[in-house]
């Protein structure tokens, strides 16, 4: 039986009819041993037909397809074209050895065409690609580089190109910028309470929240020209009339030394700093709901925006997250306490990032392993349903 290659290169479709096989040898051996010898191969398989692509774009389609298993009504034309004629009724006397078993199970069930693509042809078509460039006459030299390399571009572009609105990328950067932002807002708070604390010491106590400490600092300035005129403003900051009457007695008779005014300018453009950093963790909360509404609606609905977004940027993507069980979406994050317990034989963790869901801290103590347990399954369909099927069902992993 006489056996085709088809050879899909980037400038076309290629046919090849491999002939005299006993030459070489018929297991993939012989033919391994015998593809680096050009007048040897080429005794063994001959050029029949080619067809180059018409433009860069039909390349690319024609690539997609094939790399998807279809065969194009080009290809297709091709093959009735230049192969054989098998009758109606009658097995073909030949067969087509194709690098791809889906193409060839789709070219068997289309054309009834036999289509082979074991290791011996593989081999072959190897061979075929090694020398490619000689089979055809009118290829210039760097010609099929530079076709390969312009429809590998094309070809990575077309694979890479996604929903702007699912990219789940911007989630991983705006959870870490967030947990930084934290730490970051702690500290310059903590610092502008220890600094402005040498001018008003008494205000410390008064006025327990970072960011309202701030404001209040950047509003009083200095301590001495605290008067009752401020008592509206202190009030609109605070939230507590009581409160911003207590801070106007403390100023009048507050133990803190006296500022100079660069160092009360100093002290005030920090604070607004603090003020500013933030304002901008609020903006990005906002942010990383919307995003977290948009790329997973059913893990955010389900374990929260946050939780959610710690367990995408952990797994590395939201696909990650989807191929991952249950049980390691329930130790995720917990990898050290994991490994020292089985290092140690001692009692592995029973949750790890999904212990900041509101569920876990509902329930008691003897029934929250049962509750992180049960949690990482509906989290594990729902990262599931978000990466592989879009559809919004938080009412019915929920309930």
């Amino acid at each position: 039986m006489a056996l085709y290659l088809l050879y899909e290169s980037s400038s076309g479709y290629a046919l090849f009819l491999a002939q005299g096989l006993d030459e070489i040898g018929h297991n993939t051996e012989a033919v391994r041993n015998s593809v680096a010898d050009l007048n040897r191969f080429g005794k063994v398989v001959q050029l029949t037909a080619f067809q180059p692509f018409e433009s860069a774009l039909d390349g690319l389609n024609q690539c997609n397809s094939v790399s998807e298993g279809l065969m194009t009504d080009e290809l297709r034309s091709f093959l009735e074209l230049n192969l054989p004629k098998v009758k109606e009724g009658k097995k073909s006397k030949f067969s087509l050895g194709v690098a791809e078993p889906k193409l060839g199970s789709h070219i068997s069930e289309t054309t009834k065409i036999t289509c082979q693509s074991g290791e011996f042809v593989l081999e072959l078509l190897r061979g075929v690609r090694l020398h490619f460039d000689k089979f055809i006459k009118d290829l210039k030299p760097g010609d099929l580089e530079k076709a390969q390399l312009g429809l590998a571009h094309s070809y990575s572009r077309a694979k890479v190109k996604f929903n702007v609105n699912r990219v789940d990328n911007m989630v991983i950067q705006a959870i870490f910028l967030l947990d930084t932002l934290d730490k970051d807002i702690n500290s310059f708070s903590m610092r502008v309470r220890e600094w402005y604390s040498w001018h008003f010491p008494e205000l410390v106590k008064i006025v327990n929240d970072n960011y309202l400490y701030a404001r209040v600092a950047k509003l009083i300035e200095d301590k001495s020209k605290l008067s009752e005129e401020h008592l509206p403003a202190l009030t609109e900051i605070l939230g507590d009339e009581d409160k911003a009457k207590e801070i106007v007695e403390a100023g009048k008779a507050s133990m803190g030394q006296d500022l100079t005014p660069v160092d009360l300018i100093n002290v005030q453009l920090f604070a607004q700093r603090v003020m500013d950093l933030a304002e901008y963790r609020k903006n990005l909360y906002d942010y990383l709901v919307t995003k977290m509404n948009d790329i997973a609606p059913n893990l955010a609905s389900l374990i929260g925006e946050v939780v959610g977004a710690r367990l995408i940027s952990h797994a590395g993507s939201l696909t990650n997250l989807a191929k991952c069980p249950s049980s390691t979406l329930q130790i995720l994050g917990a990898e050290k306490a994991l490994f020292r317990a089985l290092k140690t034989r001692g009692n592995t963790p029973k949750y790890g990032l999904i212990f900041h869901s509101s569920f876990i801290g509902r329930a008691s103590a003897r029934n929250k392993g049962r509750m992180a347990r049960y949690l990482a399954n509906k989290c594990s369909i729902a990262s599931r349903i978000d990466c592989f099927a879009g559809n919004y069902y938080s009412s019915f992993l929920i309930h």
